[in-house]
């Protein structure tokens, strides 16, 4: 089958989810074409670069520097909104093109056609809103699922049994329907060799997300470490910047690390900071490193806040 995959351009997280999933269409024998945007088009490149790609409908978000995202979130709605039919737009004409047996999207809301099979990806059928929000809750669940029920089927990347979730209730909506599959987690750690070459690094802190919080954390981070004398290795999450190593007395800064690299650090730290976004959670679960993490929500996010806190959760009573 030729197969179509693309992950939402928001942080780093959808792109690297797919990661595993275009390894195992290839495993398969499918043939395999990269959509996207942005940076999370340029690090499924970075990981595939043999494979063709289309661009799509572009999506440029910023958070707020403030402890509440909703303001931001509201104004960004119309350019979701546009930015949803342009890319549906755009998959029509990429159909008329060439053709294609299916399209993978990670919540891409609007790449969906009923001329190709195509398959959602997301582990947020119910969405969680701050304090003060909480009456919106069902609405904004009923909304997405109106958008993700025009997709013959939705992957969730997360356990079936609540037991064993991952995500919460967030994966795991009162109101169940017959496209959900729940696939199991997925990590770009999940078939990379496990090893570790010691403890290089004793803090190992990965940053990713939306700006300008993810500059605020790093800053945030320079000031806790650089009157230690632990050794500190932060990775910025910047896929596009020259890869070269800066020194700060303790502390290592790289703009990003190749996956076994990466597992390597992780590995041997004795402590990992990271947002508490979902696909990082995924990552660290495969390398059995949950319980050595700090994870830090982006402030306001009312999804990484739930996550952080059932994480912490699942931690007490393991």
């Amino acid at each position: 089958m030729k197969i179509l995959v693309a992950p939402l351009n928001w942080g780093l997280g959808h792109a690297s989810r797919c990661v595993p999933v275009v390894r195992r269409l290839q495993d398969e024998g499918h043939e395999v074409i990269l959509g996207g945007d942005g940076e999370s088009l340029t690090l499924l490149r970075k990981h595939f670069p043999k494979l063709r790609y289309v661009y799509l409908a572009p999506l440029n978000l910023r958070y707020s520097k403030g402890r509440n995202q909703v303001g931001a979130l509201l104004r960004a709605m119309p350019h979701i909104w546009m930015w949803m039919h342009k890319d549906h737009a755009l998959l029509k004409a990429v159909l008329r093109e060439e053709k294609f047996d299916r399209v993978i999207s990670d919540n891409r809301f609007g790449l969906y056609s009923k001329r190709v099979e195509s398959i959602y990806i997301t582990h947020q059928l119910h969405i969680v809103l701050p304090r003060g929000w909480k009456w919106l809750e069902s609405l904004a669940a009923h909304i997405h699922a109106r958008i993700y029920t025009r997709f013959n089927k939705v992957w969730v990347p997360d356990y079936e049994e609540m037991t064993e979730s991952l995500a919460g209730v967030l994966s795991h909506p009162q109101k169940t329907n017959e496209k959900i599959e729940y696939i199991g987690p997925l990590s770009r750690f999940s078939s990379t060799p496990q090893t570790s070459q010691g403890k290089t690094y004793e803090v190992v802190a990965v940053l990713s997300g939306l700006e300008p919080q993810r500059t605020l954390l790093e800053k945030e981070l320079l000031a806790r470490y650089q009157d230690t004398r632990q050794k500190v290795l932060i990775v910025q999450g910047l896929i596009n910047r020259p890869n070269t190593r800066i020194k700060r007395g303790n502390i290592t800064i790289v703009p990003r690390m190749e996956d076994q690299e990466l597992c390597e650090a992780l590995l041997g730290a004795e402590h990992i900071i990271a947002r508490s976004g979902y696909s990082t959670i995924m990552d660290l679960e495969a390398l059995s490193a949950l319980k050595r993490a700090e994870l830090i929500p982006t402030p306001g996010q009312s999804e990484q806040e739930y996550l952080a806190d059932w994480i912490a959760q699942k931690a007490v009573f393991s």
